[in-house]
C-alpha cells in the first residue's frame, strides 16, 4: 500500500520544495506537478515525513488551501503530488449551500473521505472548465462547507453523471472526449449498463453463465408462453430501466388456467390483476408501451423470509492496488405484494445477520454472494468498454442455494445504507471509489499503455 504524507505550505520561504528522504529517484528531481500543472524548481529531501512547499510554489501549482495528505509519484525528473480527482456530474445550482441540488449531501459525503484516502477530490461540470487556461473552478467540500477553488485539470476523472439523459448530452460527451484526447486523463465508471447487453456479454464467459437467468429481448407472445410453461413465472423489464421502475411479473396458474400480472402503478401502489388469457393481459397492461424496449427474464423461486422474497445488493470496488473487493452485502426484502425488493415499493433493508439466524448460514450466504460478485466484476471488466471502478449487483439465491444475477449497476444507488448497521460499509464504498484514483494515477504514469489501450 502506498504511503501518503501531510502537505505543509510555508509562508516565509520561496522556491522551496522538500520531500521525505526515503523517496528514491535515479535522476535529479527538477520539476513538481499537481494535476496537469508543472513547474521547474529545485527539489530537496528532508528527514521529515511530510511534503513541504513554499507559498509561491503552491500558488503557481494552484493547490487549494485545504489540509489533505497526498501521495507522491515520481516519473523521470518530476515529483507529482496528488492525486487530484475530478468528480464529473451535472445538475448544478447557483447556491453554494446546495451546489448540486438534492445530491449535494451525497457528494459532500463522498468528498469527506479524502483524508483517509490521501487524495484531493472536487466536483465539477462542463461549465466549470476554463479550456484556455487548462484549469477548472472546482467545488471542494471541507469542514466549513462548500468552496470554489481554481485548480488544474485533474489526474483522474470519476464519472458521476446522474442518468442516461445527461450521459447522452452532446456537451458532456465532448468534455470526456477532449479531456481524454488532449490531456490523456483516465476516466472511470463511464456509462450506464444496458441489461440485455450485459447479459449477452457475460454469456461468453464459461464460469459466469451459470449465474445468468434465461433472458432475451421481447419478440412475441409465444416466447412468453414458452417461458411460463417452463418456469411458472417471468419478468418483463425495461432494457434501460433503473430503480425497479416498469418491472412486471407475469404468473401462470396451471390449475385455474389463469394469468396474473404483478406490478407497481404510477401512483405508487402495488397491483396484482387476474386475466383469462395472456393476450388480454398484454393488451391491458402494456397498451401503448413499446415492447421492443423490453426484455423477458426467467422467474426464479427465491429464498423467502417472513413469507416474502429476498434478494441481495452486493457492492464491489476496485481498491488502491487495482483489485476487486466486496465492500458491502445487504439483504432486500420485498414489500407486501411488491414485484421488486426496492425500498420505494415497500422493501426493507436488512443485514445478512438479521435474515439468517445461524452463523453457518450467514457465512455460507456471504461466501456465495461474494464469490459470485467478484467473478462477475472481473468478467464485466473484461467485456465492457471503459475503466470500471465499482459495481452494484442485484443477486438472488434460489431455494436450492444457487446464485443468480438480476442486474449489474455501474453507478449503484445507496439505499441499502439507510440501515444504520451498514454505516461502516457506506464509508468503505465511498473510500474505495476514490482510492481507485490512486491506482489509476500511478498506472497512467508508469504504464500508460495499460490504461489507454
Amino acid at each position: 500500500m502506498r504511503k501518503y504524507f501531510p502537505v505543509e505550505i510555508l509562508d516565509n520561504s520561496t522556491q522551496k520544495v522538500c520531500i521525505p528522504s526515503h523517496i528514491k529517484s535515479n535522476v535529479k528531481l527538477t520539476k513538481i506537478a499537481f494535476g496537469t500543472h508543472m513547474i521547474e524548481t529545485e527539489i530537496e529531501q528532508h528527514n521529515r515525513q511530510s511534503i513541504t512547499l513554499s507559498k509561491d510554489i503552491a500558488e503557481k501549482l494552484l493547490i487549494p488551501p485545504i489540509k489533505v495528505p497526498m501521495h507522491l509519484f515520481i516519473t523521470n525528473e518530476t515529483v507529482i503530488i496528488g492525486p487530484l480527482v475530478g468528480v464529473f456530474t451535472s445538475g448544478f445550482t447557483p447556491f453554494l449551500l446546495r451546489p448540486i441540488g438534492e445530491r449535494s449531501l451525497f457528494f459532500a459525503k463522498l468528498l469527506s473521505v479524502k483524508k483517509s484516502v490521501g487524495a484531493l477530490p472536487f466536483v465539477f461540470g462542463e461549465q466549470h472548465i476554463n479550456w484556455e487556461k487548462g484549469t477548472i473552478n472546482g467545488l471542494f467540500y471541507h469542514s466549513d462547507g462548500w468552496e470554489t477553488y481554481e485548480v488544474p485539470i485533474p489526474n483522474v476523472v470519476y464519472d458521476r453523471l446522474p442518468n442516461r439523459k445527461s450521459e447522452r448530452h452532446k456537451a458532456l460527451r465532448l468534455v470526456k472526449e477532449r479531456l481524454q484526447t488532449e490531456y490523456m486523463i483516465p476516466w472511470y465508471n463511464p456509462g450506464f449498463f444496458n441489461k440485455l447487453d450485459v447479459n449477452d456479454r457475460l454469456q461468453q464467459h464459461e464460469n459466469i453463465h451459470t449465474f445468468l437467468p434465461e433472458t432475451f429481448a421481447f419478440s412475441s407472445f409465444s416466447d412468453i408462453e414458452q417461458m411460463l410453461s417452463k418456469y411458472g413465472h417471468v419478468f418483463i423489464k425495461p432494457i434501460n430501466g433503473s430503480l425497479g421502475l416498469g418491472i412486471h411479473q407475469i404468473l401462470f396458474d396451471k390449475v385455474e388456467g389463469s394469468y396474473f400480472c404483478r406490478y407497481r402503478d404510477y401512483a405508487g401502489g402495488n397491483k396484482l390483476i387476474k386475466f383469462s388469457s395472456l393476450e388480454s393481459l398484454m393488451r391491458h397492461i402494456f397498451k401503448g408501451k413499446k415492447l421492443n424496449r423490453m426484455l423477458i427474464q426467467q422467474g426464479i423461486y427465491l429464498l423467502r423470509t417472513d413469507k416474502r422474497p429476498v434478494d441481495f445488493r452486493v457492492h464491489t470496488n476496485k481498491d488502491a492496488e487495482g483489485n476487486w473487493v466486496v465492500t458491502a452485502i445487504a439483504a432486500k426484502i420485498a414489500g407486501a405484494g411488491s414485484v421488486t425488493t426496492h425500498v420505494k415499493s415497500g422493501g426493507v433493508i436488512k443485514t445478512i445477520e438479521e435474515v439468517f439466524p445461524s452463523v453457518e448460514e450467514q457465512r455460507e450466504v456471504k461466501e456465495k454472494l461474494a464469490d459470485a460478485a467478484v467473478k462477475l466484476s472481473k468478467a464485466l471488466e473484461e467485456t465492457m468498454e471503459g475503466i470500471i471502478g465499482e459495481i452494484g449487483f442485484d443477486l438472488g439465491v434460489d431455494r436450492n442455494g444457487a446464485v443468480w444475477l438480476f442486474e449489474a449497476n455501474s453507478k449503484p444507488g445507496r439505499s441499502i445504507f439507510s440501515n444504520p448497521q451498514l454505516k461502516e460499509y457506506d464509508h468503505l464504498t465511498r473510500k474505495l471509489s476514490l482510492a481507485f484514483a490512486i491506482y489509476l494515477t500511478e498506472r497512467s504514469i508508469s504504464q500508460p499503455e495499460e490504461i489507454f489501450k
